[in-house]
Order: structure tokens, then sequence, then C-alpha cells
């Protein structure tokens, strides 16, 4: 699998009850294919899925696939911070037709380098699925230091690293150690374009939920090395790049997609909380001067 481009960090649905919802989700699918997108993620930590029972997670992944139908490919989100589980969780992926798995770096226990290391080929070697690493220290309070990046690129169905550490230089040195065949994708919106110009492939993106055209050409114009147009896309969202996260994503998020009609109910679960009046004012504010509105 070819990880570049721009692929989209899914939202969960729920209904008020707090059931999937997955009318909206495959609405949500069909919207991202049409407006031209290059992949979708489900179950990542947009996706809530720290909140999903181990049979909703198969049953969003498998809808997913089905509603894809192999348009696009699917990486289906599988971190976990106990090895066991995201093997089970990948071998499940894989059973539901995921092209691929994203694994988030294990938090909470703080592995060393190597215990990182041995984690990720360890999925990687049993689940024998396409496997995305992915480093967001903010998340998980160990970053996946460039070296062992370059030490699980050599691992077999090792493809590429989600690079959300907000380092530029540490980017940089991934960058350098790692081979062709590996790819390195933003995890973070704001600095896609910075990350484009030092040699990244792509971005897993959170905006693209909103303005998946938008984002997705952005991403084509600087692999292109049209950077003049990137750019001018780039200034456009950032003030929705930054509103999407001045709370915790994907509570913004999920606000944005109620106020533009692609889901009936901004339902989150339980730690995540909805919006605060002052800042959901703020996001409306966005959304109005990039006339983004219900569809």
């Amino acid at each position: 699998m070819k990880l570049e481009g721009t692929f989209t960090a899914l939202v969960t649905p729920f209904r008020s009850d707090g059931e999937l919802d997955l009318t909206s989700l495959a609405e949500l699918v069909e919207w991202q294919i049409q407006e031209g997108i290059d992949g979708l993620v489900p179950c990542g930590s947009t996706g809530e899925s720290a909140t999903l029972t181990p049979a909703e997670h198969v049953e969003v992944v498998r809808h997913v696939v089905e509603v894809a139908g192999g348009r696009v490919p699917v990486i289906a989100g599988t971190g976990s911070n106990s090895t066991r589980e995201a093997v089970e969780l990948t071998e499940h992926a894989r059973s539901a037709g995921a092209d691929a798995a994203l694994l988030i770096s294990p938090y909470y226990n703080k592995p060393t380098q190597d215990g990182i290391f041995h984690h990720y080929r360890k999925v990687a070697e049993t689940a024998q699925l396409p496997t995305v690493i992915y480093n967001i220290p903010g998340r998980t309070a160990s970053r996946i230091e460039p070296q062992t990046v370059a030490r699980l690129a050599r691992v077999p169905g090792i493809v590429g690293i989600k690079e959300a550490g907000g380092d530029l230089v540490k980017t940089s040195e991934t960058l350098a150690k790692v081979g062709p065949d590996f790819s390195v994708v933003s995890g973070d919106d704001a600095l896609t374009l910075p990350m484009l110009a030092i040699g990244a492939r792509g971005s897993i993106s959170t905006t693209s939920n909103v303005a998946p055209r938008e984002v997705s050409e952005m991403t084509s114009y600087a692999l292109s090395g049209d950077y003049a147009r990137a750019r001018s896309l780039h200034y456009r969202l950032l003030d929705l790049m930054q509103a999407l996260f001045v709370e915790t994503n994907p509570i913004p998020l999920k606000a944005a997609l109620q106020i533009m009609g692609r889901i009936p109910e901004n339902a989150l679960r339980l730690p995540l909380t909805p919006m605060q009046k002052a800042n959901r004012e703020q996001l409306e504010a966005v959304l109005r001067d990039l006339q983004i509105c219900a569809p």
C-alpha cells in the first residue's frame, strides 16, 4: 500500500443514546470520497477509539471498508498500550478488510525506545498487515526517536509513520535516516505544509473531515512542487486548523460537523464533553468566514 496524499482521520458518529450512528458514518465516507480524499482512517484518536468496545471497533472498520468498496484504501486504527491487545485489534482489522493499520505508540506504560521497537515489530510480524507507526508524545508521554524509527523502517511490513511530535528538527532527522520506500506523513495539520517541504509524503488529517477537497489539494500541490498554491490553501485553512484544536480533538471537530449538517448529533462519549460556548462561537465564526455551511 502506498502511503501518500491526504488520509482523513474519521470521526465516529454516535446517536444521542450513545450508540454508533452507522448511517451518518456511511454518508461521511461517501462525501469524503466524492471530495477526492486519498484514504480513510477509522478508529484513531479522532474516532474516539479509546471508548469503543472491541466489537464496535470491528464494526466501524468493517462498515468503512464496505462503504469505501475499494475506491480508497482504509487504514484502521488498532493501537493499544498492550502489545497483545494491539495484535488482536490489528488481526480483527485485517479480517474486516482493512488495507493497513495505524498504531499509536504505547501510552501510560512509557516504554523505553527498545520497548517501543519490540512492540511495533511484534504487531507487524504477528498480525501480517501493513503497519503505520504513530508518534504523538502529547498523548503518549513518550517519543519515538528518529533512531528508533530508522530501526522500525527496516522491519518487514512497517511502511510509514504518522508524525505528530511537533518538532521539525526531529522530523528532519527521521527523514534523513529512513529509506525512500518508508513514508513519513504529518499528523499535525498546521505543520503539514512545512513537513511536505522537507520530504513528508502526505498527512493523516483531522481538518480534512471538514474541508477534504482543500486539504487534499494543498497536499497535491506541494507534492507536485507548486508551493505557491499550496501556501495559499495553507493560509486559507490555518484559522480552521487552529479552531479545531482549541479543545481536545475531536470535541471541536464534531461540533463543526454538526454545524455543517454532516452529522445530526454532536454526541461524544465521556470523558469528552461538549465544546464550551465561547470556543464554539469562535469555531462558528471561522466556518462562516470560510463559507463552510450545511449541504
